[in-house]
């Protein structure tokens, strides 16, 4: 009976996602909304990527606030598996499993790549698809295959913390330095706008990008190292 069941609920899952692919039918123009976004977001942040524009103007308590979520939610994860206040030993030797030699050697290679690879998604992110979040992931992967290879290293989580909480800070000044010299809060317009296309341009959108991408990734680093136990 059981097996039916879930014979049962596949059958109509699948008639369920096999009736929206087919009905599936691509849009050949934006919506107007998303059309005024194109043609006034280059003209008014001079930046490229418009998702990143709005993402850090137009939308900026947004963002701000979706900031604030996965803050809480790595203060949540270190409250539930590290709720000790004594610091944490490293694994006995004898209990860790060591990585493969495949791993380990792959790690050495791939981890300046993926460094150098989350910050020119950062930096970037004004120009093409790319930004703080995107590259704040990136540097958390590359955390991850860190911790993979290197089963007895230990994050150092003080300043992982500190930084996290600077580059909040810093992004909340910025926000306020845009209401004082420029027209609201996360302004970009508080600093030159440039050539549009250049890699200094944009006003103010690399910098929160930066720190954007410097919180982003020392929230996830944290909670990865959390998870490992």
């Amino acid at each position: 009976m059981r097996r039916v069941s879930i014979v049962l609920i596949v059958m109509f899952f699948g008639a369920m996602f096999a009736g929206i692919a087919i009905e599936y039918t691509e849009r050949e123009a934006l919506r107007t909304l998303a059309a005024s976004y194109v043609v006034v977001a280059p003209q008014q942040l001079s930046s490229p990527n418009v998702i990143t524009g709005i993402l850090l103007t137009y939308r900026a308590f947004d963002t701000l606030g979706e900031v604030a979520v996965l803050f809480m939610v790595a203060a949540g994860v270190g409250l539930v598996l590290g709720g000790s206040d004594r610091p944490r030993e490293a694994p006995a030797t004898d209990a860790t499993v060591p990585a493969s030699e495949l791993v380990v050697t792959g790690s050495s290679v791939l981890l300046p790549l993926i460094a150098i690879f989350a910050a020119y998604i950062i930096m970037n992110g004004h120009l093409s698809a790319g930004g703080g979040f995107q590259g704040g992931a990136v540097i958390a992967s590359g955390v991850m295959l860190l911790l993979l290879a290197r089963p007895d290293y230990q994050l150092n989580l003080d300043f992982l913390g500190i930084t996290e909480s600077l580059a909040g800070v810093l992004f909340v000044l910025v926000g306020v330095l845009c209401v004082i010299f420029a027209g609201g809060f996360l302004d970009n317009r508080v600093l030159p706008l440039g050539q549009f296309g250049a890699f200094f341009s944009a006003g103010a959108i690399p910098v929160l990008s930066v720190l954007l991408g410097i919180k982003v990734g020392c929230e996830l680093s944290v909670i990865i190292d959390r998870f490992r136990g």
